[in-house]
């Protein structure tokens, strides 16, 4: 039989579900409202997918595989509740649908968005290379910035190396 370890280590290695740990740190931010089963799962569901920006849409459809209750209508009151909240941002990346994030907020900016016109992909770029620009802006205009959205819109690798390997294939 293996040694256990001392009550006071449970916490370092029980296997708590780093989701789980996130949840509990975004209940703060609903102290005003209640943090209903659905509700949870919504913000349970964008925690496990931080990497994709979701539409309420892809969103409902994540959610219909876990719970077969949920409507649609309920995913977009809580997601307008959670963008008041600050707990997600809405973007527009020009395909037609409000995509979402979860906020960073430590950060001190948001980051960048790269987004492909062909297969609509969208990479995260974390540099921020606008400081200087900024500080620019805020000295010729008196104006004080307290953030940025920046989206650059192309090919990215994966769609310029198949076009690449289709062109070669034509000729």
């Amino acid at each position: 039989m293996p040694p256990t370890l001392p009550r006071r280590y449970w916490g370092n290695f029980s296997g708590v579900n780093v989701v789980q740990k996130q949840l509990e740190a975004y209940r703060e931010q609903f102290r005003d409202y209640k943090m209903t089963p659905q509700r949870r799962l919504i913000l349970q569901t964008l925690l496990e997918n931080q990497e994709q920006h979701l539409s309420a849409e892809e969103l409902f459809a994540l959610l219909k595989e876990k719970d077969r209750e949920i409507g649609l209508a309920t995913v977009y009151r809580t997601l307008e509740l959670m963008e008041a909240l600050n707990i997600v941002h809405k973007l527009n990346f020009g395909d037609g649908r409000s995509r979402y994030e979860l906020c960073q907020p430590q950060a001190e900016h948001q980051h960048h968005h790269l987004v492909c016109l062909q297969c609509g992909r969208i990479l995260e770029v974390k540099e921020d290379l606008l400081h200087q620009l900024e500080t620019l802006i805020e000295k010729e205009h008196g104006f004080q910035i307290l953030d940025h959205r920046v989206s650059f819109y192309g090919y990215c690798s994966e769609c310029r190396k198949s076009k690449a390997t289709g062109e070669d294939n034509d000729e």
